[in-house]
């Protein structure tokens, strides 16, 4: 996965790649059929939606994977709105972004990657085992039960890695609560561009790159949770603080948000993938 063609593989690479992403109109029309209520009403029940609709079985293949969580707010429209324009907070730039991110993995890299679905699953659910990576969105917002606090415990101990996302401000201290339920001895360690995950694939030289996308902009920090506190050693988990990778994964085909940043955001991602599968 790391010969010389896909470690030179550039930005101009990366930019085709992205334009060769195609709107699916008909795919959106058929899922925006399969939503249901509108503003002003009262939200379904959670248990009443099926999340796991559109799910693949395990194949061996690498498969992208959601973790949902009931938040601790809930509401119509918002970043999220895929299951009937409710905003659960964990679905924000559900589909598109997974859908636009396995694309371009499967295209620069040599990965055997599901490229026509991903899945979402609860931290608690046994099918979680069989997949190395988990994506979180919007862990300001994040709660969990004492069975999903166990489960990822047992998840991160047995090798799984965890990429948080899309948080920002004081949103950091309910992640860090949550995050400690989990692991109750972690020491959050700032990630700067020296370590290994920013080299994995592509070679990022410098962090200065990232801000949060929409205003104030501010620089992203990223940080991590190395097994046993050790920076040496194996690290569970990377936190995309004050940045929205999959915003700009989920809108790179739009121009919404600068074609430089969408890019770097797709850089960031597949060496997270390549990182955690050879750790």
């Amino acid at each position: 996965m790391r010969g010389p063609t896909a470690r030179h593989v550039g930005l101009l690479a990366l930019a085709c790649a992205v334009a060769s992403l195609t709107l699916a109109g008909t795919a959106d029309a058929q899922e925006r059929s399969r939503r249901f209520g509108r503003r002003g009403t009262p939200l379904p029940p959670v248990e009443d939606v099926d999340f796991s609709a559109f799910n693949v079985p395990y194949d061996g293949r690498f498969t992208f994977v959601r973790l949902r969580f009931t938040p601790d707010w809930a509401g119509w429209g918002g970043g999220g709105g895929f299951f009937g324009g409710v905003n659960y907070q964990w679905d924000h730039d559900y589909p598109r972004a997974e859908r636009h991110f396995t694309k371009i993995l499967s295209e620069l890299t040599t990965l055997d990657v599901t490229v026509e679905a991903s899945n979402i699953l609860a931290a608690d659910d046994p099918e979680l085992s069989k997949y190395p990576v988990a994506y979180v969105s919007e862990p300001g917002h994040w709660t969990q039960t004492d069975a999903e606090v166990e489960a990822l415990r047992a998840y991160l101990l047995k090798g799984g890695f965890l990429i948080f996302d899309d948080f920002q401000g004081s949103h950091w201290f309910n992640f860090e609560e949550q995050l400690r339920r989990v692991l109750p001895d972690l020491r959050l360690v700032r990630l700067d561009a020296s370590h290994p995950i920013f080299h994995s694939f592509f070679e990022i030289e410098t962090l200065d790159q990232f801000y949060y996308p929409y205003p104030p902009y501010q620089p992203s920090v990223f940080y991590g949770v190395f097994e046993d506190n050790d920076p040496t050693g194996r690290l569970l988990l990377i936190a995309n603080y004050d940045n929205d990778v999959g915003e700009s994964w989920e809108w790179s085909d739009r121009g919404f948000i600068p074609i430089d940043l969408t890019n770097e955001a797709y850089k960031l991602g597949i060496n997270y993938i390549v990182y955690a599968l050879a750790h």
